[in-house]
């Protein structure tokens, strides 16, 4: 099930992204990716719960994490100019290197930012803005330099945490299913800063 979920939210995302060009379907594929980003923390608890956690499995989440969050959030920062081919390569490439070639060594955390809270911080900021350039460039220039950095973030299974952590994510369903508004963007835009700014002190799993 969890393998359905990552190959159907990748080829959504991007297929969406690319439909009759990326200007016109960057509001529509914003939300896409924060879909995406409520599915990845949610398709492993219930991959666990169903006891179907395999290493194919593994493999094709990484995947999809590449083609949603790498690929189809890069195409937000695409423009006809140079520097907006620069930063989509830039941005493909630090998800691709994150994905890659970061590891830990340490159970439960992360080497450098996962990037489907980077990604949620772009939508949220290209939502926001009406797709300010400006703010989504030097946004992503930010987020590119988290996840290349070799800080450490916690690996918290949110749906398999404490109740606090549970409610947050129910709050970001109920706040989706409800509108999509700029209330809705500025939850997942605060729940993205909260894990990016402050892993340890409020995100770690002891917390």
């Amino acid at each position: 099930m969890s393998c359905r979920i990552h190959a159907w939210r990748g080829v959504a995302d991007v297929s969406e992204a690319s439909a009759g060009g990326v200007q016109r379907c960057r509001h529509e594929a914003c939300w896409l990716l924060l879909v995406s980003f409520m599915l990845d923390l949610a398709d492993g608890a219930v991959a666990r719960q169903l006891n179907a956690c395999s290493a194919l499995g593994a493999k094709l989440d990484d995947f999809a994490d590449f083609t949603s969050f790498g690929i189809a959030t890069a195409l937000l920062l695409h423009t006809n100019c140079t520097v907006g081919r620069i930063l989509f390569i830039g941005y493909v490439l630090a998800v691709f290197i994150r994905l890659c070639f970061y590891s830990s060594g340490i159970p439960f955390t992360y080497c450098g930012l996962p990037c489907p809270y980077a990604s949620a911080t772009l939508a949220c900021a290209s939502l926001l803005t009406g797709a300010d350039l400006l703010l989504l460039r030097a946004t992503a220039i930010v987020m590119i330099f988290f996840m290349v950095d070799h800080g450490f973030y916690p690996h918290d299974k949110i749906l398999e945490s404490q109740l606090w952590k549970k409610l947050v994510f129910a709050g970001g369903v109920g706040v989706m299913f409800l509108s999509f508004s700029p209330m809705v963007c500025l939850y997942h835009l605060m729940w993205s800063l909260s894990y990016i700014l402050f892993p340890e002190s409020l995100w770690n799993c002891k917390v």
